[in-house]
């Protein structure tokens, strides 16, 4: 029987401004860097197809966002700001005594790569994101594309005050599909915050009346690899145009028919392979 990926990871904890971010890491610290932030709803153990096949090649670190599973959960809308977000993960690369690193990034985990990309691009070597289109991208649907406004209404509750009341573990597992251990994830979210997980959409997801950003372009300056799992209802493909204006180097985009938003859950070989072809060119 094949070992978990939970039974060989080992655990730690960074501290980001008096929060504590848990991480599972496996690897040699002698090797380059390379850090998995998961997305909504999910925590570490979201990359355990992924994990195992880089540990031989980089030291892999899977964190928990603030809110999930053992990281701590801050009280107040305001703690889970982009710039707290991209706090955390700076605070792992430190805390591990790296300059830099590779990133990858699904859902909320992608918008908090593409923001440290872009705020703190020293520390970025390679950004790797997965179903989670660039925030001017996802912007520019919302402003424009009336199926795009119209599927992100999960995320317009979302925002409304108490809408975690209305969550439960069970609720959140049937969101992931059936390519997952759920007892796993039952007792993640057992563990988690789900005021908290809903904090992310209020403080940086759009709000209606939804306009286009009106602000200048910082670009990524770093290569970039896009994949996106084509029966998304979530974040639609429409959002992956114009990528590659907001990209000063090489951009590759890898679309996935077949594949949902859980993308390296349903395609996890796919995207293994992908990944990683991609790191050796």
């Amino acid at each position: 029987m094949e070992q978990d990926i939970k039974d060989k990871v080992e655990h730690g904890y960074a501290i980001s401004q008096g929060v504590k971010i848990h991480f599972a890491a496996l690897g040699s610290k002698e090797n380059p860097l390379i850090v998995f932030i998961h997305g909504f709803p999910d925590f570490w153990y979201s990359w355990k197809d992924i994990m195992d096949n880089f540990s031989k090649e980089y030291f892999v670190i899977a964190i928990d966002q603030r809110g999930y599973n053992l990281s701590d959960k801050p009280k107040g809308e305001k703690y889970y700001n982009m710039n707290y977000l991209v706090g955390d993960v700076l605070s792992v690369i430190t805390h591990l005594g790296y300059k830099k690193s590779i990133i990858v990034g699904h859902d909320w985990g992608g918008s908090v790569a593409w923001a440290l990309a872009m705020m703190r691009p020293q520390v970025v070597d390679r950004l790797i994101i997965l179903n989670s289109p660039h925030p001017r991208g996802i912007r520019h649907e919302l402003a424009t594309n009336p199926e795009q406004q119209k599927n992100s209404a999960y995320a317009r509750s979302f925002q409304k005050k108490g809408a975690g009341a209305y969550l439960t573990a069970e609720k959140l597992v049937s969101m992931l599909g059936d390519n997952v251990n759920k007892n796993a994830y039952l007792e993640a979210f057992d563990r988690s915050d789900f005021e908290a997980m809903l904090h992310y959409y209020r403080e940086n997801y759009p709000r209606e009346p939804y306009a286009l950003d009106p602000s200048p372009v910082t670009k990524v300056r770093v290569p970039v690899l896009v994949i996106h799992g084509l029966d998304d209802k979530y974040l639609l493909a429409g959002a992956l145009n114009h990528t590659w204006e907001w990209v000063e180097k090489d951009l590759t985009l890898v679309t996935i028919p077949g594949a949902g938003h859980f993308v390296h859950h349903d395609k996890p070989e796919l995207v293994n392979r992908t990944i990683k072809m991609w790191l050796n060119r």
